[in-house]
């Protein structure tokens, strides 16, 4: 059973207003993450042995990269991340903590130098969500992704 996506997006958006990154372009994009990631929260835990986890399926070591590389660097957003999400640090919150989920899926797409697509351009995001978030020798596409937004999004 996935999350109703008239809740999840007003979740999305009170994190990322929280956060100060909130903009129609990430609420996008975060909700076709979910989608193809996770069939919209259907599944918290990588399907099979994989360590990925929550609704955008990111891994233990992407989070921990996320401190390290990132939030270390920006410590004004980080404690913007404690404030919202109750959580001080990595470790544990990426299965239990919805807000927290969104507050990494957003900064990792942050860390990235391309901006953001046009939320109204869904081969666009469906292109940003590869080739940042998959990457290359992910297993989703970009034809899957698009079809999981129709279907689940828009």
């Amino acid at each position: 059973m996935m999350i109703d996506r008239k809740q999840l997006s007003e979740l999305i958006e009170v994190v990322l207003t929280g956060l100060g990154l909130y903009s129609q372009a990430a609420l996008a994009l975060l909700l076709g993450t979910a989608a193809q990631e996770s069939r919209l929260g259907t599944y918290i835990k990588q399907i099979g042995k994989g360590p990925a986890l929550g609704i955008f399926q990111m891994e233990p070591a992407t989070e921990q990269d996320i401190w390290r590389n990132y939030l270390d660097y920006h410590p004004e957003l980080a404690e913007k991340i404690k404030a919202v999400t109750g959580v001080r640090g990595p470790g544990g919150q990426l299965y239990f903590n919805l807000a927290y989920q969104v507050a990494m899926a957003r900064v990792h797409y942050l860390r990235v130098s391309a901006p953001l697509p046009p939320a109204d351009d869904l081969p666009a995001l469906a292109g940003y969500w590869k080739k940042y978030y998959n990457t290359a020798l992910g297993a989703g596409t970009v034809e899957e992704f698009k079809r999981n937004y129709l279907a689940m999004v828009a």
